[in-house]
């Protein structure tokens, strides 16, 4: 709409609402105060009548008690006559409070005479005849006879007065009712005209904005509500005008606005496509070359490229070398100045931050397309773009066009995204190949600590029985020779197997639960090989959590080393091998043998393979491996494993499927 349109500027601040005389709140608040007084008023007039009523009821009864009181008197005026015990002037006495009650009344029960003249002056004409006629003759002893002739003329006085209250009780009753009645008759018209009212002032404004809307939704844009009032519901018709008028004005170019939105969301699914179609290609392309052909092939049909390349850095040298290319001429592609990350547009890509698009045809008109290798070979565009890892830039790729192109900056984006989803996959494919290595530089390390552990051991065995047989036979010492013949031949098949169990165990691994039968085979097979007295003591009975696996092929490869090292070096006559598995897993081999200096050990060039092989295979476990040594008090080598290493290590071991390849356990002779 136009800015100088009147229907779009904004309404001064007076007008915003209508006039507080105006507002339907006013109106509504108004009428319900009205009703509300009649109401009290009404339900006053009630009450009052009620509380009349009950103080006249109370009036009556206490006036027609006067009878009683007046014959009880005379009761006991008789009773006084003939010597009787009597109650005359208690009577007299409670007869003279009811007239006095009576006249004077009484809010709180409530008791009071009707505001008539007529019965305050008959109360009077019965006081009156008490005090002047009755009560002196009841108070003076006169006879009897004289005060019954006087009580007739007392009770119909008082008998006037309670049919003159009644008869005002009555009348008092009718005018209550017909209250009532009133105010039942006033309730339903009331209620009427209120509905009638809230009908013409809410529910009918309310019907035409309900109807205005639904003929609104129907696309009935020339509709217009009628302007009746001045409260919030005229405001309100005013408002839906104006956003009628506004809706019809914006509804000339909605078709419009459809089609440019649809396009827009068919670009965005197409782009959606596109990036997950290329990440599913990417995540499983074989090596780069064969990545970075499809990845190319895939982008150039998607912007209908006439030729691309895709070219990694060598930051090093400067360099950029060709990894894919399609639609372009060979010596386009192997071009030296796209060799050179300095030499033309392709270079600028990989150091720009952003993406560096190049019309080739400005290059032509400055007379420098004899420069470009692109313009030569026909290519008048040429959009290059950066590939780009955590390392930063490693490379570019570059689509050409033979005829002008200029990209959209959506086109520009998604290329963008694309470059960097071909970085990550480069990048994945260089960390696996390195991975590789790792895994082969670490496989042949454990394999040479599987072959220190048995063969080369079994070997060192042999030899030193060799050694000793050819001492033997040098002395012509017959007796040796026959004792050395069958440990050598023992010491034989031993390797032997170590062999076997060695290839048997590259393919295989402990289970879960088996480290103790192992260990005891281990110490069996260690009390075969030499005279010294091997002791071993397992507690298993702290419940804790079992070893994986692989956790027991180390601890047992631990084990066999600290035995070899006793039987090699030690000359040792005890050794006592102790296992427990309570909270904390703990191994510990002790023996008393001759012991050595760790510090001379540590200052020797040749430094004991057999310890570093045991405390890099707690390292790998995440335990504690504790050496205790002196010359002549043998050596105590304790592993611990804290609890809380148990799940640690199963998941590490999980996680890197090169830490969990498993070791030959020792067989020695």
């Amino acid at each position: 709409m136009s800015d100088t349109d009147p229907a779009a500027a904004p309404a001064p601040a007076a007008s915003a609402l209508p006039a507080l005389r105006h507002r339907l709140s006013t109106r509504i608040i108004s009428l319900s105060l009205a009703v509300l007084l009649v109401v009290l008023g009404m339900i006053s007039g009630t009450l009052w009548l009620s509380w009349k009523l009950e103080g006249a009821g109370a009036a009556i009864n206490d006036a027609g008690s006067l009878r009683m009181r007046a014959n009880r008197v005379a009761i006991e005026l008789a009773l006084a006559h003939v010597g009787r015990a009597n109650d005359l002037a208690a009577q007299a006495q409670a007869l003279d409070t009811t007239l006095a009650l009576l006249k004077k009344g009484d809010a709180a029960r409530p008791l009071f005479l009707p505001d008539e003249p007529a019965i305050h002056a008959q109360m009077t004409r019965v006081t009156h005849d008490w005090q002047q006629r009755l009560r002196p003759l009841a108070v003076a002893g006169a006879s009897p006879a004289a005060y019954i002739a006087a009580l007739p003329g007392f009770v119909a006085q008082a008998d006037r007065l309670v049919g003159m209250i009644e008869h005002d009780s009555a009348r008092k009753t009718d005018l209550l009712r017909l209250s009532q009645t009133a105010l039942a008759l006033m309730a339903c018209i009331g209620t009427v005209a209120v509905i009638y009212l809230l009908y013409l002032w809410i529910i009918l404004p309310v019907l035409r904005l309900q109807d205005g809307l639904r003929r609104m939704a129907a696309r009935e844009f020339s509709l217009r509500l009628p302007v009746e009032s001045r409260d919030e519901f005229g405001t309100l018709s005013e408002g839906f005008n104006r956003m009628a008028g506004e809706l019809q004005g914006l509804y000339h170019d909605l078709e419009a606005r459809v089609a440019q939105k649809t396009a827009e969301l068919e670009r965005h699914n197409r782009d959606l496509e596109t990036l997950y179609e290329m990440a599913a290609f990417l995540n499983q392309a074989p090596d780069a070359e064969a990545m970075a052909q499809g990845f190319l092939a895939r982008v150039m049909r998607q912007f209908d490229a006439d030729g691309g390349s895709v070219r990694v850095l060598d930051s090093r040298h400067g360099r950029m070398h060709l990894l894919a290319a399609a639609g372009l001429p060979a010596a386009l592609a192997e071009a030296d100045s796209c060799a050179s990350a300095n030499g033309c547009h392709c270079g600028d890509a990989t150091r720009e931050a952003v993406i560096a698009i190049v019309d080739l045809r400005e290059a032509a008109r400055a007379g420098a397309a004899d420069e470009t290798p692109c313009g030569r070979d026909g290519f008048q565009s040429l959009a290059a773009f950066r590939i780009e890892s955590q390392r930063g830039a490693t490379g570019m790729f570059a689509l050409h066009f033979r005829a002008p192109r200029k990209l959209p900056p959506s086109d520009r984006q998604l290329l963008q995204t694309l470059a960097q989803h071909l970085g990550t996959a480069l990048e994945h494919l260089r960390l696996s190949a390195t991975a590789r290595q790792l895994a082969v530089v670490e496989e042949r390390n454990l394999v040479a600590q599987g072959l220190h552990d048995s063969i080369a051991q079994g070997l060192n065995y042999l030899n030193l029985q060799v050694q000793l047989l050819d001492d033997a036979v040098a002395r012509d010492d017959l007796a040796e020779t026959r004792e050395l013949v069958p440990m050598l031949r023992h010491g034989l098949e031993e390797s032997y197997q170590d062999v076997r169990e060695l290839l048997n165990n590259f393919r295989s691994r402990l289970g879960t639960g088996e480290l103790r039968p192992a260990v005891e085979e281990t110490v069996e097979r260690f009390r075969r090989q030499c005279r010294t007295e091997a002791a071993l003591a397992i507690d298993e009975r702290g419940g804790a959590w079992p070893l994986s696996p692989e956790q027991q092929l180390q601890v047992l490869f631990i084990l066999q080393e600290a035995l070899s090292n006793v039987r090699k070096h030690a000359m040792a006559a005890h050794v006592a091998v102790a296992l427990s598995h309570g909270r904390d897993f703990r191994l510990v081999v002790q023996d008393d043998g001759e012991g050595f200096d760790p510090d001379e050990l540590a200052t020797r060039a040749d430094a004991h393979i057999g310890l570093s092989i045991m405390r890099e295979r707690a390292a790998r476990l995440g335990a504690q491996l504790h050496v205790q040594a002196s010359p002549g008090s043998g050596v105590r080598i304790e592993l611990v494993l804290p609890a809380g290493s148990h799940g640690a290590a199963r998941r590490d071991r999980s996680a890197n499927p090169i830490t969990s390849l498993t070791l030959p356990s020792e067989t020695q002779p």
